[in-house]
C-alpha cells in the first residue's frame, strides 16, 4: 500500500458523539448544524471543505473561508460563510495521521451561526472544544 503524502487529497469526516448517555445518542453535531442551514449555504460549506481536502489543508490558502483558530481554540480550523444575514461557522480538526480514518482527515466537529458584527458566546466555543476533546478520546466518526 502506498504511503500518503501531503500532496494527496484528505478525507472529510463528521465527528459522531458516543452513545454512552442519553444526551449524546450518537448525534453528529456538524451534520445537524449543516442541516439547519439553507441548501445554498450548505452547498457553499461543502465546496469549501472539498477545496481544502483537495489542496490539501497544509497548502490551502483560505480564500477568506478557511481560518486557523488561536488561543483556546488553537489546533482547530473554521470554515466561515456569510449568508442569510448571519455568519455561519463550522469548526474542524485536522488529523494528519488519520489513524482509523483511512488517512489524513478533516474532522468536522460542529458549528454555530451568529448575527453579523456580533461576537460568539463563550459557551459556543466551550461546546466545540468539548467535541474536540470527545473526538480525541473516542475517535468516532459517522459512517
Amino acid at each position: 500500500m502506498a504511503e500518503s503524502s501531503e500532496a494527496d487529497e484528505w478525507n472529510i469526516h463528521f465527528f459522531q458523539r458516543a452513545d454512552e448517555t442519553a444526551d449524546r445518542s450518537g448525534a453528529v453535531p456538524s451534520q445537524d448544524f449543516l442541516d439547519s442551514l439553507s441548501i445554498n449555504t450548505r452547498a457553499r460549506f461543502e465546496a469549501v471543505l472539498n477545496a481544502v481536502a483537495a489542496a490539501p489543508p497544509p497548502n490551502f490558502s483560505g480564500g477568506g473561508y478557511w481560518h486557523a483558530m488561536h488561543g483556546q481554540m488553537s489546533g482547530l480550523h473554521e470554515v466561515r460563510i456569510r449568508a442569510d444575514g448571519q455568519n455561519h461557522r463550522l469548526f474542524c480538526l485536522l488529523d494528519r495521521r488519520g489513524d482509523g480514518l483511512g488517512g489524513p482527515s478533516i474532522v468536522c466537529l460542529g458549528g454555530f451561526s451568529k448575527r453579523l458584527r456580533t461576537g460568539a458566546h463563550p459557551r459556543e466555543y466551550r461546546r466545540i472544544r468539548s467535541y474536540r476533546d470527545e473526538f480525541s478520546k473516542d475517535r468516532c466518526v459517522a459512517s
